[in-house]
C-alpha cells in the first residue's frame, strides 16, 4: 500500500499515519523523520540539511527531495509507505511524480483528512501541558488553563506556543497558501479521496480503511 497523507494541521494526520502503518505493516515517513534520520545516519544529504538547519534556514526543495528519494528507494519502503506533511508545495508534488516514474512507483492512493477550520482551532487551542511531566489537558474537558497545577505530579500547565490562537490561525494560513494547491494538483492530475476528520479515532480509521479498500 502507497499512501500519500494530507490535512491541515490539527485534523489528525500523525495519529492516523501510525495507525494505518500498523494496519499495513508499512513505514509511516514525515518529513522530521525524514530529516532526523538522515542527519543522524549523517549521509551526505543529511549533512547538507544539517548545515541549513543549524544556521535556522528551511531545508531547500532540492535536499528534501533527494532525501525523499533515497528513502523511498531504500528496502524499508519496498513493501509501501506512507508520506505524512509531503509533498506541501506543488514543485515538490512535481518532482515526488518524476521518482515515482523513476522508480516505478505506480497505484498510489492520495487521502485528504478533511475537517472544517473551527474545529481545528477549537482542537489545537484547547490543549496545555504539565511542564514538568507532559500530561496533556484539554481546557473544554479539564477546565485547566495556565498557571494551573497538575493533579498527576503538581508541576506548572502551560500552552504551547504552537497552540496558541494566534500561531494556530498562521499555521492555517500558510497551509492555505502553500498546501491547498497541492491538494488541487492531485485531484487534477490523479484524484484524490477526501475523508471526513471528525468524530472518535477508531470511527475516522474506519473511514480511511474503507477508502483504501480495507
Amino acid at each position: 500500500m502507497k499512501i500519500i497523507l494530507f490535512g491541515a494541521p490539527g485534523v489528525g494526520k500523525g495519529t492516523q499515519a501510525k495507525i494505518l502503518s500498523h494496519v499495513y505493516h508499512i513505514p509511516h515517513i514525515s518529513t522530521g523523520d525524514i530529516l532526523r534520520d538522515a542527519i543522524k545516519a549523517e549521509t551526505p544529504l543529511g549533512k547538507k540539511a544539517k548545515e541549513y538547519m543549524d544556521h535556522g534556514n528551511l531545508v531547500p526543495d532540492d535536499v528534501m527531495i533527494g532525501l525523499v528519494k533515497e528513502i523511498l528507494s531504500s528496502d524499508r519502503c519496498k513493501n509501501g509507505f506512507i508520506l505524512d506533511g509531503y509533498p506541501r508545495t506543488v514543485e515538490q508534488a512535481e518532482a515526488l511524480d518524476a521518482i515515482f516514474k523513476e522508480l516505478q512507483i505506480t497505484n498510489y492512493k492520495v487521502i485528504n483528512i478533511d475537517v472544517d477550520e473551527k474545529i481545528i482551532i477549537a482542537r489545537l487551542t484547547d490543549r496545555y501541558l504539565c511542564a514538568q511531566c507532559g500530561k496533556i489537558y484539554n481546557y473544554s474537558i479539564d477546565h485547566f488553563k495556565s498557571g494551573d497545577k497538575c493533579f498527576k505530579c503538581g508541576g506548572t500547565i502551560y500552552q504551547r506556543d504552537d497552540d496558541k490562537p494566534e500561531t494556530v490561525k498562521k499555521r492555517l494560513e500558510i497551509y492555505h497558501t502553500a498546501t491547498e494547491p497541492v491538494k488541487r494538483y492531485y485531484e487534477k492530475n490523479h484524484g484524490i479521496l477526501n475523508v471526513n476528520g471528525i468524530g472518535e479515532i477508531e470511527e475516522i480509521t474506519q473511514r480511511l480503511l474503507q477508502n483504501l479498500g480495507h
